[in-house]
Order: structure tokens, then C-alpha cells, then sequence
């Protein structure tokens, strides 16, 4: 999704960018390029955890705001997948014994296949 961020530059100082739509969220870089390509990062340390996705609004209704005077607008594409419980089908390649244990581990605990493995993922992670 695009969101719309401001780029401000003091004197003697690295880039600045602040995400409006997404309060308190923002980064910095050595150069213009550098603080741009933080932004994925910034987002997903900012809103980890958290269920509900931001929603983009359009440069005009930051614009005109005083917290942003001087800066530079730029469209940045965010994605937002991170936040995502939707469930996503993969295909795997596992040797043939290793799956064997890996089922009967499942089966053990109570789980499905797909369960274990997220969650040997999760805790390894």
C-alpha cells in the first residue's frame, strides 16, 4: 500500500522520515535513499504485535500540517503482510524420515502437521 511520508533534512544531519498515518513511527538515514529503504523496517518494529493495519491517507490531509512544514512528500509502497494471521498454503521439501518424526511428534501432541511445524518455527524464531 502506498503511504504518504515526509522527509525532513537539517543541517548537519542525517534524513528524517515520519509515517503520519502511523503515529510514532518513523526513521532515519545517511542519505535520502538510505532513510527510504528503513521504512519497511521501522514499520514492522512499530506495529509488531499488532492485529489492526494502518489504513493510507492521501498527502492533502497532512500537507498543510504544521508538524510537517519544510518537509519533503513522498509516496512510499509499505507492506503490510507481516501483520497477517491468514493462513497460507507452502510446499516443502522434507526427507522422508524426518517427516515420519515429524508426524508422530504432531500426532502426539494433538496437532496437525502444519500446526507442529508453525510452531517449532515460532519458538525457534
Amino acid at each position: 500500500m502506498l503511504f504518504p511520508v515526509v522527509v525532513h533534512k537539517d543541517k548537519d544531519s542525517g534524513f528524517g522520515v515520519t509515517i503520519p498515518d502511523i503515529p510514532g513511527c518513523f526513521t532515519t538515514g545517511d542519505t535520502l535513499d538510505d532513510a527510504l529503504e528503513n521504512i519497511q523496517e521501522a514499520v514492522e518494529c512499530h506495529l509488531n504485535g499488532e492485529t489492526e493495519a494502518p489504513v493510507p491517507s492521501s498527502i492533502e490531509k497532512y500537507i498543510k500540517h504544521r508538524d510537517y512544514k519544510g518537509g519533503t512528500w513522498v509516496m512510499v509502497d509499505i507492506d503490510l503482510s507481516f501483520m497477517s494471521g491468514k493462513a497460507v498454503r507452502i510446499n516443502i521439501t522434507v526427507p522422508e524420515n524426518i517427516l515420519h518424526k515429524i508426524d508422530q511428534a504432531a500426532k502426539k501432541r494433538g496437532l496437525s502437521r502444519s500446526n507442529f511445524l508453525v510452531n517449532a518455527a515460532s519458538k525457534s524464531m
